[in-house]
């Protein structure tokens, strides 16, 4: 094709064939020309995104277990290849690890029972503790509240005699009113023995799905080198991308561990040091919540400074007690887990927040505490493979 004077041509001298005149080439036919093929995809691959998603959240209860063991089996594999080369049987050694696990966090609750159960005691004295604080606080009356509800009450009657007419009684007829109770104890019961159930049922399968993908090895790797394709090629990047999947799931599991330790350590220390009542249980309480990232913090920062103001009876006390605990997870988040983890597993803070946003949406807790993994691992897959190269791209710094 040539263009002159500001039209396009087709060449029609080619080999073979007689010479004539270019032929003009059609507008339209030009514009048809320019449309990428991949601009026709698009509709078949938002399909494809909402099936996924539609595919997880309904399969969630299969998928969740299957994640959790995945991810606690890259934890686990270094400790088992080590206690193999001490010449102890992977099927052992991986055994002997989860039991010690399963031990040593049974030991750590039973340490802490009488804690928490002083603790759980201590509720309806903090709530009462609380609404006089709020009252002194603030000032509020003595029976504002109840005023505001009797109000409320009368306008809601007032409301529902104009609204509907009188129901006119025949005679001999006794009207009946039946009230529901107010609060069910049965319910709340069935409903948080079903949840310890299925929260046992969950640990159980995890506890199971762990032991044998830590038994099998690398018998899922040398399938998935296998059906990757013929060319040699293909097989060097499948391995990569998995060392590269593998490396960066431990790498982040094994800093999550050790901020995790140091941010429980530092603060049941620094509540030590204060005067806070049950310091260990939030210490404990703090470690774990620092797995959910961006949630568990806040959640510690307030739930401790509630504590505090409830325990001193002081704003002062409880700003303090919430300043040391920003302080304490502002160190590890900016500091110590950037140094810990190294530019290379990086990700872009924003895709991390939007990403366990989703998570968190569509698995709820454990998507919060599941999404940074998967995302590494989508970000591997992403960096080896050709036409996703610019989705890793907007993923990393």
């Amino acid at each position: 094709m040539e263009i002159r004077d500001g039209q396009v041509f087709r060449s029609a001298n080619h080999e073979g064939s007689a010479s004539r005149e270019d032929e003009p080439v059609n507008p339209g036919e030009l514009a048809v020309a320019r449309i990428p093929t991949d601009a026709h995809n698009l509709p078949l691959i938002v399909l494809t995104v909402l099936a996924v998603i539609f595919v997880l959240d309904w399969a969630q209860t299969v998928f969740i277990p299957l994640v959790l063991g995945l991810v606690v089996s890259y934890a686990l594999s270094p400790l088992v290849r080590q206690l193999q080369k001490w010449h102890v049987p992977r099927a052992i050694g991986a055994a002997l690890l989860l039991l010690g696990i399963v031990g040593g966090v049974g030991a750590l609750g039973y340490s802490l029972q009488d804690q928490a159960t002083g603790m759980i005691e201590t509720l309806p004295d903090a709530a009462q503790k609380l609404r006089e604080a709020v009252r002194k606080e603030w000032g509020t009356p003595q029976g504002a509240m109840e005023k505001v509800q009797k109000a409320a009450e009368q306008i809601e009657h007032a409301a529902s005699e104009t609204a509907a007419p009188t129901t006119v009684v025949p005679r001999g007829v006794t009207r009946v009113q039946i009230e529901e109770p107010r609060l069910k104890i049965r319910d709340y019961l069935w409903d948080g023995t079903i949840g310890v159930l299925s929260f046992m049922t969950l640990a159980v399968m995890v506890l199971f799905l762990t032991y044998f993908l830590m038994v099998s090895g690398d018998t899922f790797r040398r399938k998935l080198v296998k059906l990757s394709g013929p060319t040699l090629g293909r097989k060097k990047d499948t391995v990569q991308m998995l060392n590269e999947i593998s490396a960066q799931v431990q790498r982040y599991l094994l800093v999550q561990v050790m901020t995790s330790v140091f941010v429980g350590i530092a603060i049941w220390l620094a509540f030590l040091w204060i005067g806070l009542e049950h310091a260990a249980v939030w210490g404990v309480a703090a470690a774990i919540l620092n797995l959910v990232p961006y949630l568990g913090p806040i959640l510690i920062t307030g739930g401790t400074a509630l504590v505090a103001f409830l325990q001193f009876g002081s704003m002062s006390m409880a700003l303090t007690v919430a300043g040391i605990s920003v302080i304490i997870n502002g160190l590890e988040g900016f500091l110590l887990t950037p140094w810990l983890t190294g530019r290379a597993s990086r990700m872009n803070p924003v895709v991390v927040f939007v990403g366990i946003l989703f998570w968190g949406w569509l698995w709820g807790a454990w998507g919060l505490l599941l999404g940074m993994p998967i995302m590494m691992a989508v970000k591997a897959v992403c960096d080896h493979v050709d036409e996703f190269n610019s989705v890793g791209e907007l993923m990393g710094v």
